[in-house]
Order: C-alpha cells, then structure tokens, then sequence
C-alpha cells in the first residue's frame, strides 16, 4: 500500500523586471539577485495515509496542479520535500506525454512504460486498455484526430490498467462524457476498497464528497483548510461568495458535524422545523411523509429583493434537492427592516432511510454570488425511516407499478 508525505512544500518562480535582467545577473560579478520571487505555494503539509482517499480544491490559481505536479516530480520544489511509497499512477494534464503523430496503441504503449511496465506487460494488458477505453478503430489512428474525450479515455484506462499503490487524478475526468465519467469513478472505487491511496483534484463536489476522506482547500497557495469533506466544502462555498462586508464562521455541533455560516447578516434565518401533518416539529419522518419545511427569517436591513433557497443533503453533503423562491418566481421586494417572515414549504419526503440536513440562503437572485445575505449550512437535521414501506434501496423512493407479460 502507498502513501505520500508532503513537508512543509513550496515553490516560487523568479521575476525578472525585464527581459535583460536574467542575461545581467547570469554574467554579474556579486551574487546580488536582480530579480524578485513570486511564490505559488507555501508551507504545505499533509499526510495521505495509505488506504486513504483526499481531495484537493481550491478556485483556479490556487496552487492545485502545481502542488500536483511537484508531488509526480514533474516539478521540483523551491523549498520542502515529498515522499510516496508504493507504485504510483497519475492523470494531469490531459494527454501528457502523448505524442501526436502516433497512434493511440504507440502512445499506450508509450506511457505504460512511463508508469514502469515493460514490453510485454503492457502488450499484455492492451486487450484490457482497449476494452475499457472504447474508442474502437480510433486505437490505431494517430492522436492528432482524437477529440479530447478520447485522450482522456485512452490515458485513463492506460493508467488503471493494473491496481497502482497510488492514484494521483488532476481534473482531466471532468473532460469525459457522463457514460464515462461514471465508468472512471466506479474503478476507482473499486481501487479504493482494495486498498489504493487516492489523491483526487476535483472541482465536482459530489465526486470529493462521495469518495474522499478528507479534503484540502488551497487559497492563494496556501493550505487554508483541512477537514472532512463536507466541512471544506461548505467553507469553500461560503468564501468564493462576493467577500466585501461578509463574514465566514463555522462551528461544531452536537454530534462532531460543523456548521458554516456566511453573509452581510442583512437577512437571517431565526427559527427552523420540519413538521408532520399535525403541524408538530419533528427529527424523525417515514418514507414518502408529507412534512413542511418551516422557515423563519428576520430582515435587518432594507432589501430591494429577498430570495429564500434551500437545499436537502445526505450525510455525505451530496444534494438530493434544491430550490428557491427564484425559480418558483415567488421573489420578495423591496422588504423593510424588521420585518419577520414565515416560509413554508410543503412536500412528500420521497428519500431513502436515513441522516440528512437542510441548508438555507438568503440571496438576491438565483445564486448566493450577487448578494449573499445568508447561507447556513446543517440549518436543520433530520433522518428518515423506513416505516411504512416495502425495502428499497438507493437515496429516494420511486414506487415503481410493475406488470408483467407471459
């Protein structure tokens, strides 16, 4: 099994003020430097233990391929080190080490070897590549006429061919068809319960929560937040708001889950219940229970346009559903300060048994980077059961009439 240390890691490039300022310091007699450092990572460090999966995220430019690419070697660090035990497979940047005028069966050949099989191993293997990549006679095409769903297939399934010690993914799955992309994921859960390290850059949230242990937010190159999936993802959510005259805070609730809460404050939610028929405030509903959503939220300041959104998630984070009053063009306008408001929103609880929360925003549109009032995360929690119901599996219920012909 693999594992990857990485201790106190950093990189920066030189910055020359202009294009002579290299040649002068190349050819100056004092070792005073004539160019300044710019640096794109800093002081990072994390363990990924072996067996376990981690998931890096981060907006563009926040260090993700960099850190990536240090951790393969294809870059080397200006300050720190890592170390990996275990045979390693990586997928950066989609197509490397592809060459274009030859053919995708040359080209696999190839980058086998890069990832340490010889001749004959890979030769061996090429039945397996070419079934799981399923790009048919474009195998014996040069590269050049593939698109770039096809690169991603054939690097992807070369990669995997064997279970590595280590799978390294950058963001090149999120260049595939949706068939395929659940194709890759299913392997590599499968690499995971047979014992593969996964370090994974996503920015597919479902994907980070659904298969990561834990996850790592780069900001500006610095490791700003580590934790368990949901947690990051929230925090992260709740940072790439507009920032100006917004707070982030987060806090741990009964039950070790942390709650993120983000916003100008203009807009609060005071009071949050799910009921049953009855109109009583419940924790625990039956499968398909028609239950309403009670919101209560007080206005602090005067807003041109209050929209209320939410969101029904699984103990993964993952969402089973989401809306808001936007969509359902039920907008609020030009709301007084003071003002106390009451939602409800009533609904059949079609979710599979089990642990699940509710988040709420309060916005000004459809989406919480305009105006960001309010957004909670684990504003309610609540579980379903299975109580009146024949056993199904999955996260919702679709009673299905079937019949049947002879």
């Amino acid at each position: 099994m693999g594992s990857i240390t990485v201790t106190n890691l950093g990189k920066a490039y030189k910055y020359y003020p202009s294009r002579w300022g290299r040649v002068a310091e190349w050819f100056s007699l004092s070792n005073a430097p004539r160019h300044d450092l710019k640096w794109v990572l800093r002081d990072i460090n994390f363990t990924v233990d072996p067996g376990e999966a981690v998931g890096i995220i981060g907006a563009n430019g926040a260090g993700k391929s960099t850190l990536l690419k240090i951790i393969t070697g294809t870059t080397q660090p200006t300050t720190g080190q890592v170390r990996m035990s275990g045979r390693v497979a990586a997928m950066l940047e989609l197509g490397m080490g592809f060459h274009p005028e030859f053919t995708g069966r040359q080209n696999a050949i190839m980058s086998g070897q890069l990832l340490g099989y010889s001749t004959d191993q890979i030769l061996r293997l090429m039945n397996e590549i070419e079934a799981f990549a399923e790009i048919g006679e474009y195998i014996d095409q040069p590269v050049r006429v593939y698109s770039s769903g096809m690169q991603m297939r054939l690097a992807f399934s070369v990669a995997t061919a064997t279970r590595p010690d280590v799978l390294i993914v950058d963001e090149a799955l999120s260049v595939g068809d949706a068939y395929f992309q659940h194709k890759s994921f299913d392997r590599v859960r499968e690499f995971r319960k047979s014992g593969t390290t996964l370090l994974l850059v996503s920015h597919d949230k479902a994907a980070i929560q659904s298969i990561c242990d834990r996850a790592l937010l780069l900001d500006g190159g610095i490791m700003v937040k580590e934790g368990a999936p949901e947690e990051v993802m929230d925090f992260y959510n709740a940072m790439i708001a507009e920032r100006e005259n917004e707070n982030v805070t987060q806090k741990k609730l009964e039950g070790g889950k942390v709650q993120t809460i983000s916003g100008t404050g203009d807009a609060r939610v005071e009071e949050i219940d799910l009921l049953n028929a009855r109109g009583e405030p419940v924790e625990v509903i039956d499968v398909g229970e028609q239950v309403t959503l009670k919101i209560m939220v007080r206005v602090y300041a005067a807003i041109p346009r209050l929209v209320l959104g939410y969101m029904i998630k699984d103990r993964l984070g993952q969402v089973m559903y989401g809306t808001n009053t936007h969509l359902r063009e039920m907008p609020l306008l030009d709301v007084e300060a003071g003002r106390l408001l009451t939602y409800r929103m009533r609904f059949p609880a079609n979710l599979g048994p089990g642990s699940y929360s509710v988040a709420t925003a309060l916005v000004s549109t459809d989406t919480h980077l305009v105006n960001n009032y309010e957004w909670k995360d684990l504003a309610l929690l609540f579980s379903v059961a299975n109580l009146s119901h024949t056993h199904f599996a999955g996260c919702t219920w679709l009673e299905p009439d079937i019949t049947i012909e002879h």
